[in-house]
């Protein structure tokens, strides 16, 4: 079976105030660039993607880390960080120059070298400092050479991520992606499905349903998340490969460090895949957990399927209930069909795949340029673009751009002064014309310079 290639991942560990934040903030380019913040999780662990030259991959910021905690959210925060230790592919182990070694410094370096962790040493705030003065000391912590950094100047940086990643690609084995591995139309007739959700949703229930077997599949260790499980299987003539999330695990073998829910591995899947299937349990209500795995699949732009599970258990009550949650925390997913359904007992199963395969088809549709181009001048004859000043913005014509998701790219003049609320109406009416329901869509605007506008 055919391996997916995941982006590395790299975590950023060490006590706290020796700025892995600042470090994080650098590789993700931006302060804004989280791609995760779950409650339940503990609030210092923070999600980003990283890019070195054509090379991205996804960095974990983690809270100040004290192995020796006992109690408390210290506690909590080391329980965190060994996880994301377990979880990546390199460690970046930071540490202060300014204030030299700690005793604290000592207690994690010793706990890196029992997990085996690939790990580099990062001897942060080493600006203006002589290189050999930088990082000497720190040569007894027993992890190899000391690279001197300044995270908040930037010097060193690129070099030690390149050296991080490169390490990566040592010791991965090489795999193919099903749409590198040189054979045609396999990407079109196999539909990639991550099914994605908090615990106990009854995601395995939903597998073991779909494949008529027995087929338990536990994560009864943290790391074991690390790679991915991916399960094929055909279905009324459509092939399917279900990437696994790290929900799934043995009942009755649920340890506290697997009940964490595992934001890496699900950040992996959804990337991976060509269709999202958004698993919520009717029996809890819908929480911030579930809003953000949601918000991060339209991030991403994957295709998406909401299936509200164990459907079968409610009231009329409760059925109402739920549906007036649903539309009030997950108004922003209207695009995507929803689906109520009972796991165990096969209730809504084929529907369900149906919107799956619709949703699959809508990311990958072509769209042509004349229809395109149509749909937006009857859309404008309807209703004009409001004007901005003395000017009305002017659209003059429209192409696709790229798939999953489509890309409808507008070209005119003075399209700089579209508003949001305009430009949901453009999408409304491509989505109505071409049926894109399932696939979030993407509006780029490119303005015409003026021709009689000099330059300065």
């Amino acid at each position: 079976m055919k391996s997916t290639t995941f982006k590395p991942v790299v975590a950023l560990v060490g006590r706290a105030n020796v700025g892995k934040s600042t470090l994080f903030n650098r590789l993700t380019r931006s302060r804004d660039a989280l791609v995760a913040n779950f409650p339940g999780l503990t609030r210092d662990r923070h999600y980003g993607e990283g890019r070195l030259g054509g090379s991205p991959y996804l960095v974990v910021d983690t809270g100040g880390f004290e192995p020796v905690a006992k109690s408390g959210m210290l506690l909590e925060m080391a329980r965190q960080t060994q996880q994301a230790i377990a979880e990546s592919d390199v460690v970046i182990f930071l540490v202060d120059a300014r204030e030299g070694l700690n005793a604290l410094d000592l207690e994690i370096a010793q706990l890196l070298r029992r997990q085996g962790q690939t790990v580099f040493l990062a001897v942060n705030k080493a600006e203006g400092m002589r290189h050999e003065a930088g990082g000497a000391e720190f040569h007894e912590l027993g992890l190899g050479h000391p690279y001197p950094i300044s995270a908040s100047h930037g010097d060193g940086v690129e070099d030690l991520i390149s050296l991080a990643l490169a390490k990566v690609q040592e010791l991965r084995p090489v795999v193919l992606d099903e749409a590198d591995d040189g054979t045609e139309g396999d990407v079109e007739h196999r539909i990639k499905l991550a099914i994605v959700g908090r615990p106990n949703v009854g995601k395995s229930t939903l597998i073991n349903t779909l494949l008529g077997e027995e087929r338990v599949i536990a994560f009864d260790q943290p790391g074991t998340t690390r790679d991915a499980i991916e399960i094929e299987f055909e279905r009324k003539g459509v092939k399917y490969t279900l990437i696994d999330t790290a929900g799934l695990r043995k009942r009755g073998k649920v340890f506290e460090a697997v009940e964490k829910f595992s934001v890496i591995k699900t950040l992996q899947a959804i990337e991976a895949c060509n269709v999202v299937l958004l698993m919520i349990d009717a029996h809890t209500e819908i929480s911030d957990q579930d809003a953000s795995i949601a918000g991060f699949v339209v991030e991403t732009g994957r295709a998406l399927v909401i299936g509200i599970n164990k459907w079968d258990g409610l009231d009329d009550y409760q059925r109402e209930w739920i549906m007036r949650e649903f539309e009030r925390k997950l108004r922003f997913l209207s695009f995507a069909r929803m689906h109520t359904l009972s796991a165990l007992k096969g209730q809504g199963i084929n529907p369900l795949l149906s919107s799956v395969n619709a949703a699959h088809a809508a990311a990958f549709r072509k769209l042509s340029t004349p229809k395109l181009t149509r749909v937006l001048h009857d859309a404008v004859e309807q209703q004009q673009p409001p004007r901005k000043g003395i000017f009305r913005p002017k659209l003059r014509y429209a192409h696709q751009g790229g798939m999953n998701p489509p890309i409808v790219v507008i070209h005119g003049n003075a399209l700089d002064a579209i508003s949001d609320s305009y430009r949901r109406y453009l999408e409304s009416r491509f989505r109505e014309a071409f049926d894109l329901q399932g696939t979030p869509l993407r509006i780029e605007l490119k303005s015409s310079k003026n021709p009689y506008l000099k330059e300065a």
